[in-house]
């Protein structure tokens, strides 16, 4: 889950990912023990290989029938561990053409319910992007929808603080405490939190003739600088 920026210099958008997804295995030998495709362990997220290996009447005879795709039709937690990977990779715009043509696949199969992994991978994938009100808007719903999980909450949190709004990271934070008491990321978030926004509290005193505000800002910024280290 991602830290909230110190001084809001870190983005906060490299987020593990909300849940553990089992891999399931695809392909492996027919009954009979007859031999498979070149392509039976694949699916259509991976590329075609070239063929080899083959003789060249079997290449001839290829060529004078049209050619078949043997990739198999990923599993969901393949996409997943596929979109996953690539978010980790930085391949972001990748990752949400992925990710948008998996939400336009369960729409068109009218499949009930929601993925939650799916929207949460959505959110972050707009936040590397830089699509920062839509990932907000996106991590917005999940909040409302599943309250429980504290991981939408404190990636809002974080979105929040680089906007400056750090009364409303606050908020998101203490609900993301809410939901899990034990959740250390969004802990730590908070206390990094506090710690700005006493920063902010300081320098505004120090702006009206406060004594001793201006040391008291420099302390906090110091002991930032620190942390960044």
């Amino acid at each position: 889950m991602p830290r909230l920026p110190i001084a809001l210099l870190l983005a906060a958008l490299s987020a593990a990912p909300l849940f553990a997804h089992a891999k399931s295995a695809r392909g492996g030998s027919g009954a009979g023990g007859g031999h498979l495709s070149p392509n039976a362990n694949l699916t259509t997220l991976d590329p075609i290989p070239p063929d080899g290996g083959w003789e060249g009447l079997a290449n001839l005879l290829e060529t004078l029938k049209p050619g078949v795709d043997t990739r198999l039709d990923p599993a969901p937690s393949q996409v997943t561990d596929r979109i996953e990977r690539l978010l980790t990779q930085g391949h972001n715009d990748e990752a949400l053409a992925l990710i948008e043509k998996r939400q336009a696949e369960r729409d068109r199969q009218g499949t009930r319910g929601t993925d939650v992994q799916l929207m949460f991978q959505h959110a972050r994938a707009l936040a590397a992007l830089g699509r920062t009100q839509e990932s907000i808007d996106v991590y917005t719903d999940m909040t409302t929808r599943f309250p429980e999980l504290p991981e939408p909450w404190n990636n809002l949190a974080a979105l929040y603080a680089t906007r400056g709004e750090l009364d409303r990271a606050q908020d998101a934070l203490n609900m993301a405490l809410r939901a899990d008491p034990t959740y250390a990321d969004a802990r730590a978030n908070l206390g990094d939190l506090q710690l700005l926004m006493a920063l902010r509290a300081y320098r505004q005193a120090g702006g009206q003739g406060a004594p001793g505000a201006k040391d008291k800002a420099q302390e906090i910024e110091n002991l930032l600088k620190e942390k960044r280290q």
